[in-house]
């Protein structure tokens, strides 16, 4: 018997691939500076594996008894802000898979401090926790979400990177900072954001004299918050596509984890997701999900990423690989990390060689606070999910720009871009 096509998976997908690839020429540049009070202390690290010195990307590095923190970049450095009033807290880096390491902040005395984490990664026998049905698990998980995650209104103010790559070469870098009006995980309402500011660079010399722009923004890496909006992978209606298996528990920070792997079914046409999913043993609470999407037919994958195009280009997907951390505070779950990695490539007609991009988009809460009076943002002061970051911001000339908010280091790589980038900015102002 033929299986019946998914057609309501169409809808889910366009949820979660708010992506879009916008290919344009290229518009001049404008500059602009902006500065903030120096009432806080900063402090350097490179976060690194004890057992061979290798970088831990995206480790979790938070200022004790608050709510601020941030992440390392892909070299495993971080540049922590610390309010003058908190210098007094300690620290706490940690990741999946490791211990967590506590510091004091004196430690770091004026320099970039090394911090080594130990591995916490202990496989369990079958016998110990693991329960029989892969399927039922995934079901109560998200049943729980109502207790396991935030119940409260929350702002949180965040920080959004999106990058593009030419082959081995930034040419296109945009961040901003948001404030993020998140609604309680068992509410259907959609979470708003408010752009506080924004700046960016690109090289159009590497870029062929074309731009290539990401539409979503910000708002892509909230619809990654499986646990918040299910309905754009693990639906209930959604489950019966994937096949689940479990592969073996481990053990991180004394607690126990399943870690469930899952893939649509082979009869299912439609591209759909592969991945793994971190649960809290105890509580059943999701903690990370690393998940990609089926490339195999890559006209539908088009279809779902690009809005506009040339007509002499025909353009392919290669990667689209999704990562969502979540963090506790007082036994509740919350977005803490987001990141999208895509990988793109155009095939020019009459052109002896094609174009590859690499494009990478991320977003780290790095404060929250409940909204107890309930604050709102006016519809005209949201950011759309139609938006262009690249569009809505300016130069990238002012190193004070950020000011007392958290970022993610740029890698020596981006700063590397950034200089021969600003030389650019000048010639055309």
């Amino acid at each position: 018997m033929k299986e019946k096509s998914v057609l309501p998976l169409k809808k889910h997908l366009s949820s979660i691939l708010l992506i879009l690839l916008i290919i344009g020429y290229a518009t001049n540049l404008k500059a602009s500076s902006y500065f903030q009070d120096n009432n806080y202390n900063e402090y350097k690290g490179l976060v690194v594996s004890s057992e061979n010195n290798d970088p831990i990307v995206s480790a979790t590095v938070s200022i004790n008894n608050t709510n601020i923190s941030t992440v390392t970049n892909d070299e495993g450095k971080f540049l922590l802000k610390v309010p003058k009033e908190n210098i007094g807290n300690k620290i706490t880096v940690s990741s999946l898979g490791y211990n967590d390491k506590v510091l004091e902040l004196s430690a770091f005395n004026d320099k970039e401090l090394k911090i080594k984490l130990t591995t916490s990664i202990t496989e369990l026998s079958e016998v110990n926790i693991d329960p029989k049905d892969p399927n039922a698990l995934i079901r109560e998980v998200m049943k729980k979400k109502g207790s396991n995650y935030l119940n409260d209104n929350t702002i949180m103010t965040a920080f959004y990177r999106e990058t593009i790559k030419k082959r081995r070469t930034y040419v296109s870098l945009s961040e901003a900072v948001i404030d993020v009006y998140k609604n309680p995980y068992d509410s259907q309402k959609t979470d708003v954001i408010k752009l506080y500011k924004a700046r960016k660079s690109a090289d159009y010399k590497k870029l062929d004299t074309l731009t290539l722009k990401l539409q979503g923004g910000p708002t892509t890496t909230l619809y990654i918050d499986v646990m918040k909006n299910p309905e754009n992978v693990f639906t209930q209606e959604m489950l019966k596509f994937y096949d689940f298996s479990f592969a073996p528990s481990t053990k991180i920070n004394d607690k126990y984890i399943y870690v469930l792997n899952f893939k649509q079914k082979e009869i299912i046409k439609e591209p759909l997701y592969f991945g793994k999913l971190y649960i809290d043993a105890q509580t059943l609470a999701m903690t990370k999900a690393v998940f990609s999407l089926n490339m195999q037919d890559k006209e539908e994958v088009s279809k779902m990423f690009v809005k506009k195009k040339p007509g002499n280009a025909k353009v392919y997907f290669t990667e689209a690989s999704y990562n969502i951390d979540y963090r506790q505070k007082n036994g509740k779950w919350y977005y803490g990390y987001g990141r999208i990695d895509l990988a793109v490539k155009i095939n020019w007609r009459k052109k002896l060689f094609n174009s590859n991009y690499k494009l990478n988009v991320e977003m780290a809460i790095t404060d929250w606070r409940k909204n107890k009076d309930k604050e709102i943002i006016k519809p005209k002061d949201r950011l759309k999910s139609s938006v262009v970051i690249a569009d809505e911001a300016s130069g990238f000339s002012d190193p004070k720009f950020w000011g007392e908010y958290n970022v993610i280091e740029p890698e020596k790589s981006i700063e590397s871009a950034i200089k021969k980038i600003q030389k650019q900015i000048r010639k055309l102002n």
